[in-house]
């Protein structure tokens, strides 16, 4: 790892030289790149450079031990030896973690789709609570999220919502939610008080980029008419609602949630371009037989992967075995707890692969 250190050093020192230039700012593309790659780097040498001083230090004191002949100066060295070893120790684990190389779409936005899955009407209000705390988080990480087309239930809630969660890193941190989220719970439409189980289905997709994906405008069919409410009723006396079929994939996306058909073409065609990407990205990920399959990064969209427990106030990540007894506080958002402790069990598990 010093000899890696080193190299971040002084890859560090021609990104302040690259972004001293005045002339990056004329290229928006490449100073975006050059600073993310700075403050990447800059997280791990707030680890690496004490590590490299503790390290250097150590093996000086172990020289002098070893070669020199003033008994006080090696008495000292000998004294300083086993702080230093704990603190090389310590530095190391956390400098393992930080060298682990990071997922190339994880700066990007995220495009976050929730559905409501077995459960009916209490299905669909589940998924609207999952929106609202996943609304929450965001804000509260700074976030910016934009709804690119929801389907709104008539009991509350959505059958489906579609949104884009802008920020830095927000498809890295958002990433391990994909999956089915499971409620057990009272519904509002239960009148006995009996306890249903309920689920809603999440997808975390990086945001495509115009260079990621080439669409031939002939391969797409693209319809518009009045967008609706719940149970049909239109809401829109113009045909701004837009639907795009993709006539290669047959995938097909539904945009009505702007009141200019300009604008909904424009999120359509970008849902569009993200779910394109996802196609080509699992089909390589199933070429290569994914790399790994650790729990918490396996990808199966269709596994169970987190229930909600309203009686017992408990969320159980059943990836990692996490549960934890504040339901009511992740429900307003606060999951950085579990977003953080499934980052560490994925990290963890990649260092597993390595040894």
């Amino acid at each position: 790892m010093k000899e890696k250190i080193i190299q971040l050093q002084e890859r560090l020192k021609e990104l302040d030289k690259r972004l001293s230039d005045p002339e990056i700012f004329n290229n928006q593309k490449e100073y975006r790149e050059v600073s993310r790659e700075h403050n990447e780097i800059s997280k791990i040498l707030e680890v690496g450079t004490p590590y490299l001083k503790a390290l250097n230090a150590l093996e000086e004191n172990k020289a002098i031990v070893k070669e020199d002949s003033d008994p006080d100066l090696v008495e000292l060295a000998k004294e300083e030896i086993p702080e230093l070893e704990e603190q090389v120790e310590k530095l190391g684990e956390k400098l393992k973690l930080l060298l682990i190389p990071k997922h190339p779409d994880d700066h990007k936005n995220a495009i976050m789709e929730i559905r409501a899955g077995t459960g009916g009407d209490e299905a669909a209000i589940f998924a609207g609570d999952l929106y609202r705390m996943y609304a929450r988080y965001c804000e509260n990480h700074g976030f910016k999220i934009d709804v690119m087309n929801s389907t709104p239930s008539e009991r509350g809630g959505f059958k489906e919502i579609i949104f884009m969660v802008e920020g830095p890193e927000a498809y890295g941190t958002l990433k391990y939610e994909s999956g089915v989220h499971r409620v057990q719970r009272v519904p509002e439409t239960e009148t006995q008080g009996r306890v249903h189980t309920s689920a809603a289905s999440v997808v975390v997709l990086p945001e495509a980029e115009d260079v990621d994906v080439d669409i031939d405008p002939n391969e797409l069919r693209i319809d518009v008419f009045r967008s609706s409410g719940p149970g049909g009723q239109s809401v829109n006396t113009t045909d701004s609602a837009v639907r795009i079929t993709h006539l290669p994939t047959g995938i097909v996306v539904t945009c009505q949630d702007e009141k200019s058909q300009h604008k909904n073409k424009a999120k359509a065609l970008k849902v569009l371009r993200t779910r394109l990407l996802d196609m080509a990205q699992q089909e390589q990920r199933s070429a290569i037989d994914a790399q790994r399959k650790s729990m918490v990064g396996s990808g199966d969209r269709s596994a169970k992967i987190r229930t909600y427990n309203f009686p017992q106030s408990r969320v159980t990540d059943h990836r990692i075995g996490l549960t934890l007894y504040k339901l009511d506080r992740i429900m307003e958002g606060e999951l950085d707890e579990l977003i953080e402790a499934l980052h560490l069990a994925d990290r963890n598990a990649q260092l597993k692969a390595q040894d």
